[in-house]
């Protein structure tokens, strides 16, 4: 038989266990701009399953399909041992009420979802009331993942003595942005983790928007204070998911796009992936 044939084995690749993993989660994103019809799908969990860990309905994608179409979905990723996610959409439910939102996570139970991703950005609710969100998700059986991401646009530094994101930070040499203090984020995420929350997701096309100045520094505070199998980057763009697998390892929980699945594993497995210009 071929060396080069199913060069990947889990029992004997040090990199990472088989499923279900704790860490090494590579979480793949599902419809959102484009259709992803079922086959793609099916191709995808038989070609490519032993490496998917996640399926995340990004956008609230779910809530414009078919019950019948998004049961088959979710009941085809978990023949593949694949979980799902609801994406970032509760912040649309909590508007209407907390009975609302319990409603949700009970229909999100019985359609067959695993996790429940709550924005914290886009929720602007206080941190007794985020706290009690991911509890109620926990109480309904399901996994809460709570997803931060850190400030660098001008425009979102408040104004005065409005500290309510946290305080902003000169950055280091190289860069002449502004940047959020991360440790407010850090004590919220660790909150969640206190409440029960299963992972926390951390928005990192920001942290990793710029090639000449990627915050390592933002990066390593998050890690080094959540832990690196509590916490999940959002790097769908090629260049960031490549800066992470050779920064911290094929441990590393990303986030990518359903495209990038082949080329994320190779990076982690044998370093065979692609070498993209101007690495970050």
């Amino acid at each position: 038989m071929s060396l080069y044939y199913r060069w990947k084995n889990f029992e004997e690749d040090e990199d990472r266990p088989e499923k279900p993993r704790r860490f090494g989660v590579t979480e793949m994103r599902g419809p959102n701009h484009t259709l992803l019809t079922q086959n793609v799908l099916q191709d995808i969990f038989e070609s490519m399953g032993q490496f998917v860990d996640g399926l995340k309905f990004s956008g609230g994608s779910h809530s414009l399909m078919p019950k019948s179409f998004l049961k088959q979905v979710i009941d085809m990723a978990h023949q593949h041992n694949v979980y799902v996610s609801t994406g970032d959409w509760a912040e649309h439910l909590i508007r209407k009420g907390p009975s609302a939102f319990k409603d949700y996570v009970e229909e999100c139970k019985q359609m067959g979802f695993d996790t429940i991703e709550l924005n914290v950005t886009s929720l602007e609710v206080p941190e007794d009331t985020l706290l009690r969100y991911v509890r109620l998700i926990k109480g309904g059986g399901l996994k809460a993942k709570p997803q931060f991401a850190v400030k660098f646009n001008k425009s979102d530094i408040p104004i005065g003595s409005d500290r309510a994101f946290g305080a902003y930070v000169h950055p280091p040499p190289r860069s002449t942005e502004l940047v959020e203090d991360v440790d407010l984020l850090i004590r919220r995420a660790e909150r969640c983790l206190e409440a029960g929350a299963d992972m926390i997701m951390i928005d990192a096309d920001d942290l990793c928007k710029h090639a000449d100045s990627v915050r390592a520094d933002v990066i390593a505070k998050v890690i080094g204070r959540l832990g690196l199998e509590k916490t999940m980057f959002d790097a769908s763009n090629a260049r960031a998911f490549e800066w992470f697998v050779r920064q911290y390892g094929p441990k590393v929980n990303l986030f990518v796009d359903h495209s990038q699945v082949m080329d994320l594993e190779c990076l982690r497995g044998c370093n065979l992936g692609k070498n993209h210009n101007s690495v970050l």
